[in-house]
C-alpha cells in the first residue's frame, strides 16, 4: 500500500539532480555573519561538499555489472532525503545520480530532510534521522528497497570510532579518508546486491 506522502506526490515534486546541484551551490554561498556558529559551520561544510560532489561527478562511472542491472529495471522513483551540509550526502549522492542516469525509467528526486521530517521519521536509522536516505518505489508507490545513510563499511567505521569515544571531528576525518580511498567501489557493490535481491 503506497504511503500517503507518495499519493500526495511529494517525492515526485522534489528536486532533480541538476536542481539539487544549484541548491548546493547556493547554500555554499550564504552569508554567515548573521548566522549562529553551528549554522555558519554548516555553510562551511556545504562549500567542502560542492568540491566533493564535483570530483565524484567527474570521475565515477558505474561498473558494467551495475549498469546492466540498472538498465534492466522498469519504472521506479528514487526518493532521496538529504541536506546540503551533510558530508555523507556529498560522498554518496553523485554516485546515486550516475546510477539513476543509466536508465530513463528511474526518476531521481531529492527532498530536504528538515522540511520533510514526517517522511524521514518513517525511515530512521538506529532511531536517528540519518541522511542521505534513499527509498525506491515502483509506480504504484510500493517500496522496492532502501539504502543509506552510508555504505555498511563506512557505517561500521563510524560506529567503532564513536564507541571508542573519539571526537566527532576526528571520526569525520577518518570517514572522509575512507570515502576518498574507496572511490565508490563499496556503494557500487551494495547497489549490485540490492538490485539482484
Amino acid at each position: 500500500m503506497p504511503e500517503s506522502f507518495f499519493e500526495a506526490r511529494r517525492p515526485h515534486e522534489g528536486m532533480d539532480y541538476d536542481a539539487y546541484l544549484v541548491h548546493l551551490e547556493k547554500e555554499s554561498k550564504r552569508p554567515t555573519e548573521d548566522l549562529s556558529e553551528s549554522d555558519a559551520e554548516r555553510v562551511e561544510f556545504t562549500g567542502l561538499n560542492v568540491h566533493r560532489t564535483r570530483r565524484i561527478n567527474k570521475t565515477y562511472t558505474p561498473s558494467d555489472e551495475l549498469r546492466a542491472l540498472l538498465q534492466g529495471l522498469g519504472s521506479q522513483l528514487w526518493m532521496v532525503l538529504t541536506e546540503a551540509w551533510c558530508g555523507d550526502s556529498a560522498q554518496n549522492l553523485p554516485y546515486i545520480a550516475k546510477m539513476a542516469a543509466c536508465n530513463p525509467k528511474i526518476e531521481l528526486r531529492f527532498l530536504l530532510r528538515d522540511q520533510n521530517l514526517d517522511i524521514i521519521d518513517r525511515y530512521l536509522t538506529d532511531g536517528g534521522r540519518g541522511i542521505p536516505k534513499l527509498v525506491a518505489f515502483d509506480s504504484g508507490g510500493n517500496e522496492i528497497f532502501r539504502w543509506g545513510p552510508r555504505p555498511r563499511e563506512a557505517a561500521e567505521l563510524f560506529r567503532r570510532e564513536k564507541a571508542a569515544g573519539n571526537e566527532k571531528s576526528d571520526i569525520l576525518q577518518k570517514l572522509h579518508l575512507w570515502y576518498g580511498r574507496d572511490r565508490g567501489k563499496t556503494i557500487d557493490g551494495e547497489f549490485v546486491e540490492l538490485l539482484k535481491g
